[in-house]
């Protein structure tokens, strides 16, 4: 669910908490075991109203519920936590701290650790998800290869990395050009170097969930999401936002799936994943790491992927 897109999506923090919990229902009724509600870094989002609304959702039945909110006070993750929240997706974007505080200028002169607090996050109990941008300008391949160490390092249970589009009225895409490293040394943001990190993504961490992300199925809208699932990953999100506030979360243009109904979406996805021989999955979709760790007092998780 978008309030502001990640397994069952709903969008904007104009959405009233009575429309999410509907989307969370409708999310259930096609089948979904999970739902994301996600939004920018909204503090006008607030910690017990949504506390609530997580409460709400638990209470339909045996879902489980991902936060995607960016960096917020570890009271308030804490008390989400206690609502009944099960993951938190937050992207580290890289793991090269001076590209990451370029693209993250300071807030309020506050320091951004995003690294520190997926740990913290990980110490509340949640499941943690993070992951990339391909093809930032100033990424290397030095980079991104220490990001793929990175993902074994915190031991993700999700892993997202999908291509970096710029949208036309950002800072990083007036900036593109000049940020760019040179040739040979610049990650290329295009399809072929996203699969190329799915795959070696899923051989570093063989047990984490790996999204085919809606950035992939943008800019080859036509198999996109098929190639993302050839090449290691093993989740697919459709969205249940309702239509009328997906144009509101226009993170980069021509977003897919931007006019589908949740039906539709789901429709589409279901006959996508089957045209691969594949069937879609039920359940709540745990990590086999997190399931496994939780079902030995913790005592098998160990700290990096195999």
């Amino acid at each position: 669910i978008v309030f502001g897109d990640w397994s069952s999506d709903v969008c904007s923090s104009d959405l009233s908490a009575d429309e999410i919990v509907a989307s969370a229902v409708e999310a259930m009724a096609l089948g979904y075991g999970t739902v994301v509600m996600q939004s920018g870094e909204d503090y006008g989002v607030k910690a017990d109203w949504l506390a609530e609304v997580i409460r709400r959702i638990k209470g339909l039945g045996d879902i489980a519920v991902t936060l995607s909110l960016g960096e917020r006070s570890m009271d308030e993750m804490a008390l989400w936590r206690r609502a009944g929240a099960d993951r938190y997706l937050l992207r580290f974007e890289t793991s090269n701290r001076r590209l990451y505080e370029t693209i993250h200028p300071a807030r309020n002169g506050e320091y951004s650790d995003r690294i520190a607090l997926l740990r913290a996050l990980r110490a509340l109990g949640y499941e943690i998800g993070s992951g990339v941008m391909i093809g930032i300008p100033g990424q290397s391949w030095a980079d991104l290869a220490n990001d793929i160490v990175t993902f074994g390092e915190l031991d993700l249970d999700m892993i997202g990395v999908g291509p970096f589009i710029p949208h036309p009225a950002t800072p990083l895409a007036r900036d593109f050009d000049a940020m760019r490293l040179p040739q040979g040394e610049q990650v290329p943001n295009n399809e072929l170097t996203t699969c190329k990190v799915v795959a070696l993504t899923r051989l570093a961490c063989p047990d984490a969930n790996i999204p085919s992300t809606t950035a992939l199925a943008t800019i080859n809208k036509t198999d996109g999401r098929e190639l993302g699932l050839m090449r290691g990953a093993n989740v697919v999100m459709p969205n249940v936002t309702p239509v009328k506030y997906r144009t509101l979360y226009e993170i980069y243009p021509a977003k897919a799936c931007i006019d589908e109904t949740a039906r539709q979406c789901n429709a589409c996805i279901s006959n996508r994943i089957r045209s691969i021989g594949r069937h879609p999955g039920q359940g709540r979709g745990d990590s086999a790491r997190y399931h496994l760790a939780v079902n030995t007092g913790g005592a098998s998780r160990k700290e990096g992927c195999p």
